[in-house]
């Protein structure tokens, strides 16, 4: 009995041609579906503690309110100014103009979105109830009813 010896196979190398097409497709979908926040914020707001938070599910539907002190040129609270200002969008407004905001914040959202339209407040801690009593009264007349009060988690510091 005679043994034959089989020429030993050579594993071929790994063809990485593809890799750069397939690195920029993944790079394309993420900057795609990735939302980045357009409206810079002007307000300085320490938001409340609570005990029990929930996510907001789709941002898309969400519009942004918020209510603090301005902010100097290092972004830190003014202290001159005490008096509590608040920011739709870009514009600093009056709780007045909640409905012509939310007119607007409808405009721009399809239409299956408009049945969960939320509004989120940022609000600073110390912002006098009456003014949040205000925004709350200005959004039931826009019937804008959802509404998210954004707060920090009482384990954070």
């Amino acid at each position: 009995m005679s043994i034959i010896k089989r020429p030993r196979r050579i594993m071929p190398g790994l063809n990485t041609a593809a890799m750069p097409d397939l690195v920029f497709t993944v790079l394309f979908f993420f900057m795609i579906v990735t939302h980045l926040r357009e409206v810079p914020v002007k307000l300085s707001f320490q938001t409340p503690k609570a005990h029990r938070l929930d996510r907001l599910a789709k941002k898309s539907t969400v519009s942004y309110i918020y209510i603090g002190r301005l902010m100097d040129a290092n972004g830190m609270p003014d202290k001159t100014e005490g008096e509590m200002l608040m920011q739709l969008n870009d514009k600093f407004a009056s709780p007045k103009q909640i409905g012509e905001y939310i007119k607007q914040e409808r405009a721009r959202m399809a239409g299956e979105d408009l049945t969960k339209m939320t509004v989120s407040i940022h609000a600073d801690r110390h912002t006098p109830m009456a003014l949040i009593g205000e925004v709350k009264r200005q959004l039931q007349q826009a019937n804008a009813l959802r509404i998210h009060y954004s707060a920090q988690s009482e384990r954070e510091n």
